[in-house]
This record gives structure tokens, C-alpha cells and sequence, in this order.
């Protein structure tokens, strides 16, 4: 029998093989049909993120809605501690993956609510007017929200325009979103004051105004539905809009000059959430921890009785 030649591959290789990479990652991928999550490489391979954000991110966008994503339900779903989960948040916060805005509830208490983007570069094209489509000439038509109709020429021609309602300093989507809530809302404390989607447009700037001054939502409502006449209101939007611009209470932070006998008035910290709990509370940026969760991470709490604390007994004697 002839001697094997030596030098001959054992296998032919095929086409796929020769365009296999020679180091690296080789991917055998499936074709996935059922079950999966299509996710941009801008989150897979964003350069600026951790690996744990990167991760959590993917998580995020591949529950359902309504899942919590809180820091206690992530804490108990993986093994890493809130800290660390807390900071992966604010990564994907930083960079426009997860919004979490306040929301208040029926019952009055304030919530967090999370929303989760994505593609946070289709809105920052959006805000900074770059990429945009190409537009139509012609005048500006506005977006359609649901079924058109046609105006009556009759009803259009002879009305006047509502007065001008005040503008905030910055229009933030979770205060416009407020004051849409608000000015819904209405209606439930006088059946006459049901606005309709155009009238609320117009004035969602004016009661965001009264909201960035640090006004409450039952201080706006409650200078919107007192002392209403008692006939009819035939454009409740055009009262409401007058009060909003008469009524405009002064700038927030309002803070008098201190002298010798004024004392400085306190200082109005922002609302953070903890990285504990995840609750809101007001305090410096320095804390990162509520006052419970404070009380709790420490490593001797005092001991109280009926009859004071171990510190309050050892001071006595």
C-alpha cells in the first residue's frame, strides 16, 4: 500500500470555514422565532456604560410592561447588592435608557415611575432638531391624536382667542405631564370646568408655571375651582386662563434679603431617591440614604425602653 501523504488537510474546508475569523469570538448563531428581544448595539456596545448598566438595560427592555424594576425587586432577582444596582440606574438614567418620574397616586402619596427607552437617540434627535425628515412645504399643519373633523365655519369665524396664559422657565415633561393631570382633573370638583383637548393645551403652560414656583397641585386647584360664579360657564378655559395669568403667584425660590433681625430662610433641598428603598426625600446630594434606611445601616442602634434610651439611663446615673 502507498504511504499517506503527510501534507494532505484530513477534510476539505469549506467556504464558511475560510471566512471564519482566525481569533476571537465565533458566532453560532439560531434563527430565533418565539421568545426573544430585539436590542440596539448602541446599549450592547455602548462605550460610555458598565458592564452591570449594559446588562440591567438589556433585562429592563426584555420584561414586560408592568414588571418592577425597582431596586428592591432587582436586589432580590440578582445577586448584586443595591448599591450596585442603584448605580447601574443612574448610568442608564445618565444616559437616557430609563426616565423615572413622580407620579402622585388617588390616594395622594407620590410614586416612581419608571420608563424605559430603547433609543434614547431618537429623542435627543428630536430635542436638538438634527437628522430630522424632511418636511412638506406649506403652512404647518398640527399632528393628528385621533379622528378628524372639519371645523363649522360658523363657530370658528366669530371666536375669540383665550387669554394668554403664563410660560414656565423650563418646560420639563413630567411638569407638563402634572399640570395635564391637573387640568383633567378638574372636572371631578365642578362638572361645568370638562375642557377640551385644545383648551388644555393652552393651558398646561400656564399651570406648569404655577407648579415651577413650588405651588402644590391642591393649591393650583384649589385657586381654580373656588368662588366660580354660579350660572353657566360657556368657556371655562377662558375664566381658568384668566386666573392663571391674574393670580400668578411670585418666582420660587421666593427668599427676602436677610438683616439683623431676619433671620436666612431654610434651604429647600431637592427630592432624591434613595438607594435603599427607593423612596423620595429631600436632602442634600451628599446623602444617598433616607432616614430610615440611615437608622438601619447603622452598626449600634440605641436601645429604647419605657423608660429612655441606654444613653439617656447611663447620663442619669
Amino acid at each position: 500500500m502507498a504511504t499517506a501523504n503527510p501534507s494532505v488537510p484530513a477534510r476539505a474546508e469549506s467556504a464558511a470555514d475560510d471566512n471564519r475569523p482566525r481569533s476571537g469570538v465565533i458566532h453560532d448563531n439560531v434563527r430565533h422565532t418565539a421568545n426573544f428581544t430585539v436590542v440596539g448595539n448602541h446599549l450592547a456596545q455602548h462605550p460610555k456604560l458598565s458592564l452591570l448598566a449594559i446588562g440591567l438595560g438589556l433585562y429592563v427592555q426584555s420584561v414586560r410592561g408592568g414588571t418592577s424594576v425597582d431596586i428592591k425587586s432587582l436586589t432580590a432577582r440578582f445577586k448584586e447588592g443595591a448599591v450596585r444596582i442603584s448605580a447601574a440606574l443612574r448610568e442608564l438614567e445618565a444616559h437616557g435608557y430609563l426616565r423615572r418620574e413622580r407620579k402622585q397616586a388617588p390616594d395622594g402619596r407620590f410614586v416612581t415611575r419608571t420608563v424605559s427607552c430603547n433609543d434614547p437617540r431618537t429623542r435627543h434627535r428630536a430635542a436638538t432638531g438634527t437628522e430630522c425628515p424632511a418636511r412638506p412645504t406649506g403652512p404647518a399643519q398640527p399632528e393628528a391624536t385621533g379622528p378628524q373633523r372639519t371645523p363649522h365655519p360658523r363657530r370658528t369665524a366669530g371666536r375669540k382667542a383665550l387669554p394668554a396664559v403664563p410660560q414656565p422657565g423650563c418646560k420639563v415633561p413630567g411638569l407638563l405631564q402634572a399640570a395635564v393631570d391637573l387640568l383633567t382633573d378638574l372636572r371631578r370638583h365642578d362638572s361645568r370646568l370638562l375642557l377640551s383637548a385644545t383648551d388644555t393645551a393652552h393651558l398646561v403652560p400656564g399651570v406648569a408655571a404655577w407648579l415651577e414656583r413650588d405651588v402644590l397641585p391642591s393649591g393650583v386647584r384649589h385657586a381654580l375651582t373656588t368662588n366660580l360664579p354660579d350660572e353657566p360657564l360657556h368657556r371655562p378655559a377662558a375664566l381658568l386662563a384668566h386666573r392663571l395669568a391674574d393670580k400668578l403667584p411670585p418666582p420660587a425660590p421666593f427668599r427676602p434679603t436677610a438683616t439683623a433681625t431676619t433671620p436666612p430662610a431654610p434651604v429647600r433641598h431637592p427630592v432624591r431617591n434613595c438607594d435603599g428603598c427607593d423612596r423620595g426625600f429631600r436632602a442634600p446630594e451628599t446623602e444617598t440614604h433616607c432616614r430610615d434606611c440611615r437608622e438601619a445601616r447603622r452598626p449600634n442602634p440605641p436601645r429604647s425602653s419605657a423608660f429612655g434610651t441606654r444613653e439617656e439611663i447611663t447620663a442619669d446615673r
